[in-house]
């Protein structure tokens, strides 16, 4: 049975991508002679687990780029990041899993997304998964990229663009979820709501995988589970300048 997948195609007004394009959608910033949302879409239209896609980004511009292609839909987007994958997860009109990617991954891949997909199979019942990707896997492929990592027993990861979800829990946990997100530039805030014992466990690398994964889990009232990828491609995103020469060097040479 394939799964069915969304694409979130947000703006850049104020990131640091703005000074990079005159585009207000970071779905629309062009590499090479394609869109950057069209790489992922590519991708997953190659992969032999994916069934329809919802592209939630610029309606008139996508609709246009898709309109010969019947398994995939474009909506408009919401006001924030969890409105728009709310909307994108309401137009399949469907229950089940569903594979969630940000149009800001350009280097993904077929292979990447159905060894993902794979490695979830293998761990059947949770909720919601997340890939993680090991610093040495990164740096090994693109030498010198830089990522914000974090330092775990097991080693230490940057997090994926992309994840698995059931649908259902999304309703139910997207307030938290926005509460999560507006104090994502308020440590202080954000400490009390993730807890600081967690914090502090985190702070002295003392924190596993399955730490994080009960913690969150028991947060948000779900079943989480993190996936150790061995394809960088899950987690490099677009979100600076020297990101974007980046993929553009790799997708272009």
């Amino acid at each position: 049975m394939k799964i069915d997948a969304v694409v979130l195609a947000g703006n850049i007004g104020g990131s640091k991508l703005a000074e990079c394009s005159e585009t207000e959608s970071e779905a629309l910033i062009e590499i090479g002679n394609r869109f950057m949302v069209d790489y992922v879409v590519a991708a997953l239209k190659k992969s032999s687990k994916i069934g329809r896609i919802i592209v939630v980004g610029p309606v008139v511009e996508l609709t246009e780029l898709y309109k010969e292609e019947p398994d995939i839909t474009v909506v408009s987007p919401g006001k924030t990041a969890v409105e728009t994958l709310k909307k994108g997860v309401r137009a399949l009109n469907a229950e089940g899993m569903v594979l969630v990617a940000t149009c800001d991954i350009p280097l993904i891949t077929a292979e990447a997304i159905d060894d993902f997909l794979s490695l979830c199979e293998k761990r059947p019942g949770a909720d919601l998964y997340y890939p993680i990707v090991a610093k040495e896997s990164n740096e090994k492929q693109f030498p010198g990229v830089k990522r914000t990592y974090v330092k775990l027993k097991e080693g230490t990861f940057t997090g994926g663009n992309l994840f698995l979800v059931n649908s259902r829990i999304i309703e139910p946990c997207s307030a938290k979820a926005e509460e999560i997100v507006s104090l994502r530039k308020k440590p202080l805030a954000l400490c009390r709501l993730i807890g600081p014992g967690f914090v502090l466990k985190f702070l002295l690398k003392r924190l596993s995988i399955k730490d994080a994964e009960e913690h969150f889990s028991k947060l948000l009232g779900i079943k989480g589970v993190g996936v150790i990828s061995s394809y960088p491609e899950v987690g490099i995103d677009v979100d600076k300048p020297s990101d974007l020469e980046l993929v553009r060097k790799v997708l272009i040479s």
